[in-house]
């Protein structure tokens, strides 16, 4: 691929130019990660480390108690991994209409009963595992030494925990884990987490034992039962990721790869399997031809991403829901990319905090139904997810590893900026910065307000019901890029990051 490296857009970005990389929405998570590259170790032990990082420096999107998924390119072949946790088994939807009554839909949004089986750090263990050059202690030690130490609060962070402080400043040990001065912290306050060093200290001295089947995992039943949930140990020791193969789908001679359901990545690629039909390259970049197919096979897309992956959640044709996520990804010079997504679901997730250990829980049960349906909740399940990394091929051979995080934007974000770069012939970075769209339902969408003027009007006499949106972060994702340049011994990688976060795309 020839890039037009031109950037449209304002932005405070410019590509990095690496044989070995990183790229993260934090930059001392970018740098965790290169750390790890310079000792020796490979692409996946990036990716760990720096996972582990954006735990401590971005707690409003993930935390030890996240979920998350990943794609590999192993030198060899393209391998998924689904970190997602199940159920307890003492949830069934008897448990949910007894303590929330018959005519609740959904586990609660926040608390205890909305949080299903941590499966971030089993993630992190299998992959270690598998394909690890360092000892897996060594993964943990940036994260470990952030914590104890703390971290100056970066702006875009800042105001997302702000925002989420009166909903669960309730919650349990929600306000001795992040309300530690009785508010939300300033930007530029130093934030330290000493209970969450301890617990990164017994998984990196277990290699992750300690989370499942130890310490942290006892401690996390007993948080539970105190606060009447329904979690056990037996639970915690069960848990194992799993390993899936991609599903995929040709684009323009490339072909895109996601993680099949229980996530949403199908819905990206049955947008661009509609695109593929149309020459958009024949129509203005950012004019309204374009976004207009776009949108539409978007929403197409969606109408049977909800019908049939997750029918009994009732989405309609989209609905798009708010979600806390990071997403991160990694490339060395042998050639192995990793694309790692990580998310505690809405931001802060559930709102319970363990206080000994610092595991800051997901709310990923709320995702069920407690309804008759494919998504119905039952022990040992697990729940629909909108989580998705991304990857992109060529004949056979890797090209791009990358995502875009944000709840439902996450499959509308990969279309879109796979789009500009296939089509458009932009770089990874200006498709990053470019004006997004976010539909949400019917004829509803968001627009960041960089969208040019008239081809929001245009749109909008198409019938579309355009609301402008100033706050990018909010409602339009964020994502990280590598694209491989060549061999990767020689011309290496360009890497980018999103504008819209505090983040870094850095490498050698």
């Amino acid at each position: 691929m020839q890039f037009d490296f031109h950037n449209p857009y304002p932005t405070t970005r410019i590509p990095v130019f690496a044989r070995n990389a990183v790229s993260t929405s934090h930059p001392l998570a970018a740098q965790a990660g290169l750390r790890m590259l310079w000792k020796g170790g490979n692409a996946v032990d990036a990716a760990i480390a720096a996972a582990a990082a954006m735990m401590i420096c971005e707690p409003v999107s993930n935390g030890l108690g996240s979920d998350a998924f990943a794609i590999l390119w192993d030198g060899k072949q393209l391998q998924g991994i689904n970190g997602s946790g199940p159920a307890p088994a003492g949830w069934t939807p008897e448990y949910f209409a007894k303590k929330y009554g018959a005519d609740a839909k959904t586990p609660p949004k926040r608390g205890i009963d909305s949080v299903s089986v941590p499966g971030a750090v089993g993630m992190w263990m299998a992959l270690s595992q598998r394909y690890g050059k360092l000892p897996f202690a060594d993964l943990l030690a940036p994260a470990i030494e952030i914590a104890e130490r703390g971290y100056l609060i970066p702006i875009v962070v800042q105001q997302k925990w702000d925002a989420a402080t009166a909903e669960l400043k309730g919650q349990p040990g929600f306000a001795k884990a992040f309300l530690p001065w009785g508010r939300a912290p300033n930007v530029g306050e130093l934030f330290q987490f000493p209970a969450a060093a301890r617990a990164l200290r017994l998984i990196a001295e277990t290699k992750g034992e300690a989370f499942y089947k130890g310490e942290i995992a006892e401690a996390l039943a007993r948080f539970s039962k105190e606060n009447g949930g329904a979690h056990t140990v037996k639970d915690f020791a069960g848990y194992q990721p799993e390993w899936v193969t991609p599903i995929s789908k040709n684009y323009r001679g490339y072909t895109m790869h996601e993680i099949p359901p229980n996530g949403q990545g199908i819905a990206a690629l049955m947008a661009l399997g509609i695109l593929d039909k149309f020459d958009l390259a024949s129509h203005k970049l950012d004019g309204a031809d374009s976004q207009h197919l776009q949108i539409e096979a978007m929403k197409l897309a969606f109408a049977d991403t909800y019908r049939y992956v997750a029918e009994a959640q009732d989405f309609k044709a989209g609905n798009p829901v708010k979600g806390g996520t990071i997403y991160l990804t990694a490339a060395d010079e042998n050639g192995m990319m990793i694309s790692f997504i990580q998310s505690n679901y809405m931001g802060f997730g559930s709102g319970c905090v363990e206080p000994t250990f610092g595991i800051s829980l997901q709310n990923r049960g709320h995702g069920f139904s407690t309804q008759p349906g494919p998504n119905q909740v039952a022990p040992g399940k697990r729940p629909f997810h909108t989580i998705i990394p991304a990857f992109l091929t060529k004949d056979g051979a890797p090209v791009m590893s990358f995502g875009v995080m944000g709840g439902n934007m996450q499959p509308q974000g990969h279309m879109q900026t796979l789009v500009r770069m296939i089509d458009y012939k932009q770089s990874p970075q200006a498709a990053c910065d470019a004006p997004r769209w976010r539909f949400n339902a019917g004829l509803e969408l968001n627009v960041e307000q960089q969208m040019p003027q008239a081809t929001v009007q245009e749109l909008v006499s198409r019938g579309h019901r355009m609301e402008v949106i100033n706050d990018n972060y909010q409602d339009f994702g964020a994502g990280q890029f590598i694209w491989r340049m060549g061999d990767t011994k020689k011309e290496g990688y360009v890497v980018a990051s999103d504008s819209r976060r505090d983040g870094l795309a850095a490498g050698f």
